[in-house]
């Protein structure tokens, strides 16, 4: 039986495929309630926090809709999950601009113990900038070491990728690309992230954002390291 936070993340994960439109009408208490099982404040729970959040409202006459402009920045594990479930890359308003690919020694302490490499390698870089509406939300950063460029020579063109690197990497070595537990903190955006993100801030001033990173391995070590730079507040879901 599930409770009320995954019949939150049930719809949230809806809402963003772009399977619940602005405007549609979400299921009342008693249908949601025997949909899965549950009892009326479990429902309730569960509705309470997708309002809070910005993604429906109650409307006089109506019942509970889907908001008109609900706003879910999700990040590039998540968007590989939906590319999964729905075949899509983007969900409704989405799109990314700014695809660079650079060649760059590397030097962050974070990158060189999550890639199992020495500071001064050079690695690939590819940096996008995600939008919603035509509005910037966020920033992907993806770093991949020698051993997987040799594989996957495309991540070394300029440009978006049509497909998930680690598809192609498991057609030609047969091994399996897992993904790791994705973790998140706090830090001051770069000039270059803040300038991405079209920041309407003073010269010099210091802004703190969102970061999430993954690291992507097969069984003979790390393949890729991701991150994600989010705008200050912007709703992002961390299931």
């Amino acid at each position: 039986m599930p409770g009320y936070a995954e019949i939150a993340s049930h719809f949230r994960r809806q809402i963003a495929d772009g399977e619940l439109t602005p405007g549609n009408k979400m299921l009342s208490y008693a249908d949601t309630a025997k949909k899965f099982g549950v009892n009326r404040t479990t429902v309730i729970r569960a509705y309470d926090i997708l309002k809070s959040e910005g993604l429906i409202v109650s409307v006089p006459g109506k019942g509970t809709i889907v908001a008109e402009r609900p706003s879910v920045v999700i990040s590039g594990v998540d968007r590989l999950d939906r590319m999964n479930r729905t075949g899509r890359r983007y969900g409704p308003g989405e799109d990314s601009t700014g695809h660079h690919v650079m060649r760059r020694s590397v030097v962050d302490a974070d990158v060189c113990q999550a890639l199992n490499v020495e500071p001064g390698e050079e690695v690939v870089i590819r940096i996008r900038t995600f939008r919603q509406n035509g509005r910037p939300t966020s920033v992907g950063v993806s770093v991949y070491p020698p051993r997987t460029t040799d594989k996957v020579p495309e991540l070394t063109e300029e440009g978006r990728m049509e497909r998930y690197f680690g598809d192609i990497y498991t057609e030609r070595t047969g091994r399996e690309v897992v993904e790791g537990q994705r973790t998140g903190h706090a830090r001051q955006a770069s000039q270059d992230e803040i300038e991405a993100l079209q920041l309407d801030v003073p010269a010099q001033m210091a802004v703190a954002v969102l970061v999430t990173s993954v690291t992507f391995h097969d069984e003979e070590g790390p393949l890729a390291y991701w991150e994600d730079v989010y705008a200050p507040g912007e709703r992002v879901p961390m299931s």
